[in-house]
């Protein structure tokens, strides 16, 4: 019970949504009366069945309409709406009991609040109600790993040779001049050696017991353009066995997933780098996209070009990492479907001239990126990355 206490304390006053939901007339309806509800007093093994199902109603409404016709066009205050709909249902599943299948099954519905929905600008407390959440079913489960996870080696740092400007922890302003006004690739280092994931992380176990029972979407197949390549929605803690513990298992990789919106409390362990504050005159969102990438040795990322600035900042494990200019991109080949149109045909790491023959006119630059690294790539800049090692990566997108 004091469990519940301390999550309704994190759940929003109607106050807080109602701008949310003033297209939304059930919605506003049910929400509100939900909001008043949870202030009544709690009484052990209470349970508000009607207000649950009303709540239970929504979500089923929500989910429809966000299911119906294409998701980009299905509005946001909708998704909100869902999420918001998903906190109350864990509340009162709570409510009703916390054995171990309710904790699951409570979990379940807050990854899909948040893949499906939408918790951006949410409320203020959003993200504490996730972290408590979180916490309380690592409290109450007993699910640990069988085989304890690897802690990854802290690799030694090796001399590459680098083709691009390589700056040492360069200021704001540096940055600004020697690589966000010339639109430069640069390779920094010691930027980001503070922040707590560079320790953390690296024990896999840390990450099994904060996230295990997380559901997120995994890439099946070592590159997203070949006719193996699939997605599948996994379990965090069966990624990481299979990837870091069992052999000759097809390769999986987290990739390109807005991680730190799903798990605050991962957030907590990186900074956003304050070169993301610099903005062109043109940008009018000073929003910054966080996308973890984790996997085993081999992941590829093929030869592609981002429409943001984008800092690729290494935790652990090392990447070989092939540049290209945009001024280039017409000798690139890139696949003349929309869904790829920002994806190269060419394998750069095995250029073949016969069958692209204008790849040999263009200049690619080679870079390792190692942890503690983070290379800054200008907008529609094309980058190949290939895993050396087992890896973590976290990627700022900024325009």
């Amino acid at each position: 019970m004091e469990k519940c206490l301390k999550i309704r304390e994190y759940l929003p006053k109607y106050e807080q949504i109602k701008n949310i939901l003033e297209n939304e007339p059930e919605a506003n309806y049910i929400l509100q009366m939900a909001a008043a509800d949870i202030e009544k007093p709690l009484v052990t093994g209470e349970f508000n069945e009607e207000m649950y199902y009303l709540i239970c109603s929504l979500t089923d409404k929500c989910w429809e309409r966000i299911h119906t016709g294409h998701f980009s066009e299905v509005s946001l205050d909708v998704r909100k709406t869902y999420t918001l709909a998903n906190y109350y249902k864990i509340f009162y599943l709570l409510c009703e009991g916390v054995s171990q299948q309710q904790l699951m099954r409570c979990t379940e519905i807050l990854d899909e609040a948040i893949l499906i929905g939408c918790t951006q600008e949410l409320y203020s407390k959003s993200d504490e109600f996730q972290n408590q959440l979180t916490e309380f079913v690592s409290e109450f489960s007993d699910d640990v790993s069988e085989i304890p996870l690897p802690i990854i080696e802290e690799v030694k740092r090796q001399d590459y040779k680098c083709d691009i400007p390589v700056l040492d922890c360069p200021t704001v302003e540096n940055f600004r001049t020697k690589c966000f006004i010339s639109e430069q690739p640069a390779l920094l280092l010691n930027t980001f050696m503070h922040w707590p994931a560079m320790q953390k992380w690296r024990d896999l176990n840390y990450l099994f017991k904060l996230a295990g029972n997380r559901t997120v979407p995994i890439e099946i197949g070592a590159n997203y353009t070949t006719d193996e390549w699939s997605q599948q929605l996994v379990k965090i803690r069966d990624f990481l066995r299979r990837q870091f513990t069992e052999t000759h298992h097809e390769i999986e990789y987290l990739a390109q997933h807005e991680l730190f919106d799903q798990i605050p409390a991962l957030k907590a362990d990186i900074r956003i780098p304050d070169y993301c504050s610099i903005h062109s005159k043109n940008s009018y969102s000073e929003q910054v996209s966080i996308k973890a990438w984790l996997g085993p040795k081999n992941t590829i990322s093929p030869l592609h070009y981002d429409p943001e600035n984008n800092l690729l900042c290494q935790v652990f494990g090392r990447k070989q990492i092939i540049l290209a200019a945009p001024a280039d991109t017409s000798k690139l080949y890139p696949h003349e479907t929309e869904m790829l149109c920002n994806t190269s045909q060419i394998d750069a790491a095995q250029l073949d001239f016969e069958r692209f023959p204008l790849a040999a006119e263009v200049k690619f630059y080679n870079v390792t990126l190692q942890a503690g690294d983070c290379l800054y790539m200008p907008p529609k800049w094309w980058h190949y990355v290939r895993a050396e090692s087992e890896s973590f990566s976290v990627s700022f997108w900024w325009s």
